[in-house]
């Protein structure tokens, strides 16, 4: 029989941490004499006495992890934080109801940066840092669920990063626990240094703290409507390219650099795809704008930096209506989006290595063809790619378009005009935030949306963030039989 018991441990430290975390926003409101204050006391009490009430009644039985315990105890865990995050977003100033407050503490926590708040420049200072504070607590959490976790589940070709061969998967919780405290460390100091440069770029401190948070995180809530464009500042869409490519790549090899190590960061396959990706299509973008005149020189390069930046990333900040430059730039975008990070970091998508795996196949394949009795091997990063890893792949590239379309046929059926569905389902199974159009694109919230799509783009953000199979295997009867 299936033991509940670690499962609801861990679920109870988690939620525990993040009753604690509550107290943040309380703090800052009380400082500034808001009422919200009380909200967030009272959520936090019942946040706590829940997380306490499952780490008291389960404890002692943290035992080992098998894989379907695994795996049910990171979609949980992923569940139960945004359940218990809304109640902030539900009973304070804003007045949104449980459905808004779920998916705005699901885009949160998953980093995605979709929004249904608006008037964000005249709301309490509380919520603007718990939506900061929430994105901040999900990167770390998805750095250490990509690097301990998900290589040992073999989740979409991630046991390219397994840490050593000889581990087992019971091992996936202690391994988890002896790697946060050092990925912890570099992700507060980036954050710290993120935050110094904002506030030297003319950020107040309070924006500073935040936009830090939600940039190491690459998540993209900010404190205005209008985003980072709100504050007009060369300086700070500079500082915001830095942190958000920083972001986005793998933290594992941040320690090397600190060791005195520098080459394996510069050296890394992905890191240089990534960064090769990012410069042709900042450049392309420039070009662009030029040629239609939608901008010219410098600004054309700013724009252009930063908005590719800020959707390859998943991060979602926006400087300008990237969607008014014409029919090229909003089928580009919307490419873009799908493109995401490195893995091992807090950014989102497909994800850099997987591209380089399927072209590695495909290019093994076109070879094969030229020379059939030639013996190919593909590579990546200089290792010989294993065909589990190739099969993992190309069936998270299947599922994930799979996914994708229905989740924008059902948006359609939900009375969404084709732009918006395609972008929407776009945006949070990709985890970028805002999408294209009038509606949920960089100038628009997702408010206006049926409540019914607001749970299913909630789906489409855990599903995107979690790997897909992560998800999905939970509703194949042969897991429960297992």
């Amino acid at each position: 029989m299936l033991d509940l018991r670690p499962i609801l441990l861990v679920n109870g430290i988690l939620l525990a941490l993040l009753g604690l975390a509550m107290l943040v926003p309380a703090m800052v409101d009380l400082t500034v004499g808001h009422s919200d204050a009380q909200v967030f006391l009272a959520a936090a009490a019942i946040t706590l006495f829940v997380g306490v009430s499952f780490a008291l009644t389960n404890w002692g039985h943290a035992g080992s992890l098998n894989v379907q315990q695994a795996f049910i105890l990171t979609t949980s865990a992923w569940v139960f934080a945004p359940a218990f995050a809304a109640l902030p977003f539900a009973f304070c100033e804003l007045g949104l109801d449980y459905t808004d407050a779920f998916f705005e503490a699901m885009s949160g926590l998953t980093t995605t940066g979709s929004t249904v708040v608006t008037g964000l420049d005249t709301a309490p200072p509380g919520i603007l840092i718990w939506r900061a504070l929430l994105q901040w607590l999900g990167g770390v959490g998805i750095i250490v669920m990509a690097i301990a976790v998900l290589p040992m589940l073999q989740v979409g070709g991630m046991q390219l990063f397994r840490l050593e061969s000889s581990e087992a998967s019971e091992k996936i919780l202690p391994r988890a626990t002896e790697i946060a405290g050092s990925i912890t460390l570099v992700y507060v100091s980036f954050s710290i240094l993120c935050m110094l440069c904002y506030w030297a770029a003319g950020m107040s401190s309070f924006d500073a703290i935040a936009h830090a948070m939600t940039t190491i995180a690459t998540g993209g809530f900010s404190t205005s409507d209008q985003s980072i464009g709100g504050f007009d500042n060369a300086a700070v869409d500079a500082a915001a390219v830095v942190f958000m490519v920083m972001g986005s790549l793998p933290f594992l090899l941040y320690f090397q650099v600190l060791q005195g190590k520098p080459k394996p960061l510069l050296q890394n396959s992905q890191v240089q795809w990534f960064v090769g990706i990012a410069v042709i299509l900042v450049t392309i973008m420039t070009v662009y704008q030029i040629s239609i005149g939608a901008n010219e020189g410098w600004k054309a390069l700013r724009y252009a930096s930063f908005n590719v930046i800020s959707i390859m990333t998943g991060t979602g900040y926006a400087t300008t209506d990237y969607g008014a430059w014409g029919p090229f730039a909003v089928m580009a975008f919307f490419f873009i989006m799908f493109i995401g990070g490195c893995a091992g970091s807090t950014s989102c998508g497909i994800k850099i290595f997987r591209f380089q795996v399927i072209y590695a196949a495909g290019w093994q394949q076109i070879r094969r063809m030229v020379h059939p009795h030639g013996v190919f091997s593909p590579k990546y990063n200089g290792r010989l790619i294993s065909n589990d890893v190739i099969s993992s792949v190309m069936s998270f590239f299947f599922l994930f378009f799979l996914c994708f379309t229905v989740v924008a046929i059902a948006l359609s059926a939900l009375g969404l005009e084709p732009l918006t569905a395609l972008s929407a389902a776009g945006s949070a199974i990709a985890n970028v935030g805002p999408g294209l159009g009038n509606v949920v694109g960089p100038t628009g919230t997702f408010a206006p949306l049926p409540d019914m799509a607001k749970w299913l783009l909630c789906f489409a953000m855990l599903l995107g963030r979690l790997e897909l199979f992560t998800v999905l295997v939970l509703f194949a009867p042969s897991f429960w039989r297992a």
